[in-house]
């Protein structure tokens, strides 16, 4: 079981961050060389039909130990971190004996129990950090090694009787194309789970509806000594926008069911100015009306403008699984059963935010989440604890079995 550790702090010092400014797919070329170094473990422990596809995605087989009419079960994990901060040059660290005071890292980066009063609860526990530079990568690498740990678990062991099991490792999740090419016909599971939760416990079958949102604003330069009446600052309209969305409807001031308008960047001058939203929500009609009134803010500030200088574009990009779950929902008893079974209590909650499963959800392939153990993702504040990663191994194992009495 130690061997997840060995296995995620190798994974954590590949550089594979995805890129949402490119064309290509993969967006990084260093997703592939990732893959296919997974490509090759996969086929050393065992692993059958083991491949990597034109659009980097890794599927393999673990053959059915004794039981052959069961359904099959697939597990599945991403292998990019997020742009969001570097990932290039990680340096995995072990706590061996968290003391439950403040971790220091490099740059003055600490891990307060004032600000990160989780770490507390794996006091005496060893965990796993990054130096303060860079994030850790737990998101979604912890979930990479959990599978093919129990993977290897699984084909060495006969004593675990299953019926047939899929694994896949996708790319770029973290820039929302995570199964824009996934395919779930061939990948041939009745349903699956994706290993890309947080703290020990987590079973999330809920999950944002989102869009993205691209407002694009077309001002009018003058020389500011002559701008009177004649100067449209592109930049001021853009602030206009941002103050007519509800303040209280930001990331920072929502929670659990409560949605927001998150702006991801703004970026111009006086000419042109670019805005990129998210727009997050768990209810459907709550979602739309988020949309609808961007839309009509957008409406409202051109008409005052007298010429339409404001551009909106809105696209959805993944829904709510919870539809596509219910009539399903033995599959979640069984993740249930499959953490009571290894200890461990099941913390059953919405996410704030999606994965490959939501979409994977409406392709056809019913895919709820389940922990991974790492925690503040995306940061150098990010860190995974050792006994959480055995953990899950344990419910992959579980879930493997529980699964193989459905025959």
């Amino acid at each position: 079981m130690e061997r997840v550790v060995e296995r995620f702090i190798q994974y954590a010092k590949e550089y594979t961050t995805s890129d949402p400014e490119s064309t290509t797919y993969p967006s990084t070329e260093r997703q592939v060389d990732f893959m296919k170094k997974l490509e090759k473990e996969l086929k050393e422990i065992g692993l059958r039909e083991v491949e990597r596809d034109k659009f980097g995605y890794v599927t393999a087989t673990i053959p059915a130990n004794g039981i052959e009419n069961a359904p099959v079960v697939g597990f599945i994990a991403h292998v990019d971190t997020s742009p969001d901060f570097s990932g290039e040059n990680v340096n995995p660290q072990i706590i061996e004996n968290y003391d439950g005071g403040v971790v220091q890292l490099k740059n003055g980066v600490e891990i307060n129990p004032k600000s990160f009063p989780e770490i507390l609860n794996y006091k005496g526990q060893p965990v796993i950090t990054a130096d303060g530079t860079t994030l850790l990568g737990a998101d979604d690498k912890a979930g990479v090694a959990e599978i093919v740990t129990a993977a290897e678990i699984l084909l060495q062991n006969k004593k675990f009787k299953h019926g047939k099991i899929r694994v896949a490792f996708t790319p770029d999740e973290e820039i929302g194309k995570g199964t824009d090419y996934f395919d779930v016909k061939k990948f041939g599971a009745d349903f699956a789970y994706t290993l890309d939760g947080g703290e020990i416990g987590e079973l999330e079958f809920e999950n944002f509806n989102a869009a993205g949102a691209k407002v694009t604003i077309n001002g009018q330069s003058v020389h500011p000594g002559a701008a009177k009446n004649k100067m449209v600052n592109a930049l001021l309209v853009a602030q206009k926008i941002i103050a007519m969305l509800p303040p209280t409807q930001r990331p920072e001031h929502t929670e659990k069911y409560e949605g927001f308008y998150h702006l991801l960047s703004l970026k111009g001058n006086v000419e042109k100015a670019e805005m990129q939203y998210l727009i997050r929500d768990h209810d459907s009609d709550k979602f739309e009306k988020k949309k609808k009134l961007l839309t009509e803010i957008v409406q409202i500030v051109n008409l005052e403008l007298g010429k339409k200088r404001i551009e909106l574009e809105i696209k959805d990009q993944y829904y709510n699984m919870r539809q596509k779950i219910e009539p399903v929902m033995h599959i979640i008893d069984i993740a249930e059963q499959a953490m009571k079974q290894a200890g461990v209590v099941p913390r059953i909650k919405a996410i704030r935010g999606g994965t490959d499963g939501a979409r994977l959800s409406y392709d056809g392939l019913p895919c709820p989440n389940i922990f991974a153990g790492g925690h503040n993702f995306h940061g150098p504040f990010e860190f995974v604890p050792v006994p959480s990663m055995l953990k899950s191994v344990e419910v992959i194992l579980n879930i493997a079995q529980l699964v193989g009495k459905l025959n």
